[in-house]
């Protein structure tokens, strides 16, 4: 029973949740945006792949935003921040550093920018026959040195 329970898991952390491909996302990471709700200017400093669709965070100086695609509109230029890239992409098999027994691959399922490093959404449980009153979220933000890449 213990090995089905584990291949299940295996199976959830690395079926993608958007289905085969990985959908279009509407601007980059860094882009410079105007969100339409609030008529303002920011950049893109996260993306998510979240209640069917991807979630910008977008940075407005004062305060961070979340859009949908259709709250924003890409202005093509990238925003001049002294950062590294991303060492992931959305959609890439991950393994936790750890040395756990649990299930270590996942899928990236989003990024974010926060204080001048990148993190990823990455989900740490799967979901329980009961709901539990102690776990609203089953996703993580994860630091870099925490994953390695997984060669398929």
């Amino acid at each position: 029973m213990i090995k089905l329970i584990t291949a299940l898991e295996t199976s959830w952390y690395l079926s993608p949740p958007w289905g085969r491909t990985i959908p279009p996302v509407e601007v980059n990471l860094l882009e410079r945006v105007y969100l339409r709700t609030t008529r303002t200017f920011g950049y893109c400093c996260g993306i998510q792949w979240k209640h069917e669709c991807w979630l910008y965070s977008v940075d407005c100086g004062n305060e961070i935003l979340h859009a949908t695609q259709h709250q924003i509109i890409s202005t093509g230029q990238l925003e001049t921040l002294n950062v590294q890239k991303s060492a992931f992409v959305l959609g890439e098999r991950v393994m936790f550093c750890s040395h756990d027994k649990a299930t270590k691959q996942r899928l990236i399922l989003g990024i974010a920018l926060v204080n001048n490093s990148w993190f990823y959404v990455v989900e740490l449980m799967s979901p329980t026959l009961t709901p539990s009153p102690t776990i609203s979220n089953h996703f993580s933000l994860v630091g870099e040195k925490s994953l390695v890449r997984v060669n398929v």
